[in-house]
C-alpha cells in the first residue's frame, strides 16, 4: 500500500511537472507561431484579424512584397555584413585582451580589473555617447556598428576563466621552442578554446543582428540602415506606403500592413533560429565557464 501510495504521488507530481512546462512552452512559442500563421495567410484573411491555428487561405504574397523591396534586401544585406564583420571582431579582440588580463604577473593589472569593472556596471549616458559618436566620425558611418561593440567586460571575464583551465605547462613548452606571446595565443590558447569562442560568438552574433537601436540613433543614410532598424520603423512608425504601393501594383490589390509586418517580423527572425540550434551546446559550458571563480 505504501508503495502505491508513493508511485500515486510521484506520477501526479510528473503529470503536474510536464503539464507546466507544456504551458511554458505554449506560452513561450505561440506569439512566434501566431506571427508566423498570419505571415502566410491571405491578406483578405489578415483584415480580419482573427487568431487562426492554421492559414484559411495559404498566400505568399507578403512575403513577395518583402523579397522584391529593395529596401528591405539591402538592410538584409547589411545585417548580415554586420554581423559577421562584428562577430569575427568581437571574439578576436576580446580574446587577446583577455589573455593579457589573465596573466597574474600583469603590471597594474588590478587596476585594470577595477576599470573595466566600472564600464559594465556605468555608462557616460546617452547624450555623451552620442556626442563622442560624432566626434569620432562615426554617425551615419558602418563602423559605429563594429567599433563600440569589440570589447565587453562579461565577455572578457569569460574569457579569463577559461584561459585559466589550460594548462601552463602548455605555454611553458611552446615558449622553449621559441613562441612569442602572440604565438603561444594563437597557436596554443585560441586553438584549445573553441568551447568559449563558440560562446562568445554565439553571444555576439544575437546581439548584432537583433540590435535596432544603434541603427535609431546614429544612422540616417537608408543604403546602410540595418534591417532590424527597418522593422523597427515599420512597426513604431507604420511606414507601410512603400511597400504597400508595390503590393498594389504588383497584385492590383493594397495588401494590409499587417500582413506585410507579419512577413518582415519571419524574414529578419528565422535566420538567426536556424543558427542558434548548432551552437546551442556550448552556451551552457560557456556560461558555467562565467561562473568559475578563482
Amino acid at each position: 500500500m505504501e508503495m502505491r501510495r508513493r508511485f500515486r504521488r510521484i506520477s501526479v507530481f510528473t503529470i503536474c511537472n510536464t503539464l507546466l512546462m507544456l504551458a511554458v512552452c505554449f506560452i513561450t512559442l505561440y506569439p512566434m507561431y501566431f506571427v508566423l500563421i498570419n505571415s502566410f495567410n491571405a491578406p483578405e484573411q489578415a483584415l480580419l484579424g482573427t487568431v487562426n491555428w492554421f492559414p484559411k487561405a495559404v498566400s505568399l504574397d507578403s512575403y513577395r512584397v518583402v523579397f522584391n523591396d529593395e529596401n528591405m534586401m539591402n538592410g538584409f544585406l547589411v545585417t548580415t555584413l554586420r554581423t559577421v564583420i562584428g562577430t569575427v571582431v568581437h571574439v578576436l579582440f576580446t580574446a587577446i585582451v583577455a589573455y593579457g588580463m589573465s596573466k597574474s604577473n600583469l603590471i597594474g593589472r588590478k587596476v585594470y580589473m577595477k576599470i573595466a569593472l566600472i564600464t559594465m556596471l556605468f555608462s557616460g549616458g546617452l547624450i555623451p555617447t552620442f556626442i563622442l559618436m560624432t566626434k569620432l566620425g562615426l554617425y551615419d558611418n558602418f563602423l559605429v556598428f563594429i567599433i563600440p561593440a569589440m570589447y565587453t567586460f562579461f565577455d572578457m571575464v569569460i574569457f579569463i576563466s577559461f584561459y585559466r583551465t589550460i594548462p601552463e605547462s602548455l605555454e611553458e613548452s611552446a615558449k622553449v621552442d621559441g613562441a612569442s606571446d602572440y604565438g603561444v595565443l594563437f597557436k596554443i590558447v585560441l586553438p584549445n578554446s573553441m568551447a568559449v569562442i563558440a560562446t562568445i560568438a554565439l553571444f555576439a552574433a544575437v546581439y548584432h543582428w537583433n540590435d535596432y537601436y544603434q541603427g535609431v540613433l546614429y544612422i540616417r543614410s537608408q543604403e546602410i540602415l540595418p534591417l532590424q532598424t527597418m522593422l523597427y520603423k515599420i512597426i513604431a512608425e507604420n511606414s507601410m506606403s512603400f511597400m504597400q504601393q508595390q503590393a498594389m501594383a504588383q497584385f492590383g490589390s493594397k495588401l494590409p500592413g499587417n500582413s506585410i509586418k507579419f512577413a518582415s517580423m519571419m524574414v529578419a527572425t528565422l535566420p538567426i533560429l536556424a543558427f542558434y540550434p548548432f551552437i546551442q551546446r556550448y552556451l551552457v559550458k560557456g556560461v558555467m565557464i562565467g561562473a568559475i571563480k578563482g
